[in-house]
């Protein structure tokens, strides 16, 4: 089922143009990831299928209307965007902050609902922050943070999450704990999870649909094993790589080992300091 796709869109910034027809359907209640080189045009796209950057032609839709033909309050009520490297004001409680996801269902400067507080206090338990919801979001650790925007996000109850490398700045552990969050957001509550992955492994591990971009234009798209292959990792990333089952899950993982077009000898160096490498493992 499709619900949210994007139809001949053109996005640009002044002058320049960053993404020309582009044709992209995402998925209902799976978790998409969107992959590319740095300035590939990922997050222009996000944040236009988010409606917080508006086409300079062609329309996202979603059910079938352009979202940026609907109210504000309308769309925030359909989907929530966690943007990268989000910052809270001084001294907010997680508490207040997932309270903000409740805005799009308060009318005028109303307080909260009974319902409201009721949502609030699900996301907060859904993302495992109840022990943090009095603490400073400033006084968390990135990991924690991460989870307090994302329960603000759920707050909003929408049925579709954006997200932009929400794994960025993280420790391994800390990125390990956000996309388990995520996948199990996915799982059970059939949320559909749409989200910009610079780690093409953690988007093989956790994605059930990728899109590959390359300046602006979608050079592969499909489950996990139709994208990650040698020749569209040569294509999108200009790099050489070996692509290899996970030993746990099957899924591809990929396994760079020089640059496309390297000259002979150079190639010749990388694989012999993989074999070196090997050796000493």
């Amino acid at each position: 089922m499709i619900r949210l796709q994007t139809s001949g869109l053109d996005i640009g910034y002044d002058d320049r143009m960053i993404v020309q027809d582009l044709n992209v359907a995402i998925p209902q209640g799976k978790i998409t990831a969107l992959v590319g080189a740095n300035g590939s045009g990922k997050s222009t796209i996000l944040k236009t299928m988010a409606r917080i950057i508006n086409p300079a032609k062609g329309s996202v839709l979603l059910d079938g209307r352009s979202i940026h033909k609907q109210s504000t309050k309308e769309v925030a009520k359909q989907l929530a965007i966690l943007p990268q490297n989000p910052t809270a004001p001084d001294g907010l409680t997680v508490a207040e902050l997932v309270s903000y996801g409740r805005f799009p269902y308060q009318k005028g400067f109303g307080s909260m609902s009974k319902e409201d507080r009721k949502v609030v206090q699900w996301a907060i338990e859904a993302t495992g922050m109840t022990e943090f919801a009095d603490r400073a979001v400033d006084q968390l650790s990135g990991g924690q943070r991460q989870r307090a925007w994302i329960a603000m996000a759920l707050a909003q109850e929408t049925d579709i999450l954006f997200l932009d490398e929400p794994t960025t700045f993280l420790d391994m552990a800390h990125q390990l704990e956000v996309l388990h969050l995520l996948q199990k957001l996915n799982e059970i509550n059939n949320r559909t999870v749409v989200m910009v992955v610079h780690d093409l492994n953690h988007a093989t591990r956790y994605a059930h649909h990728m899109v590959a971009i390359k300046s602006g234009t979608v050079k592969a798209e499909g489950s996990p094993i139709e994208v990650v292959t040698p020749e569209t990792m040569r294509e999108v990333f200009n790099i050489e790589a070996d692509i290899v089952p996970d030993p746990r899950t099957g899924v591809p993982l990929c396994l760079p080992f020089a640059l496309a077009g390297q000259s002979a000898a150079d190639k010749v160096m990388s694989e012999q300091g993989a074999e070196r490498q090997r050796k000493l493992a």
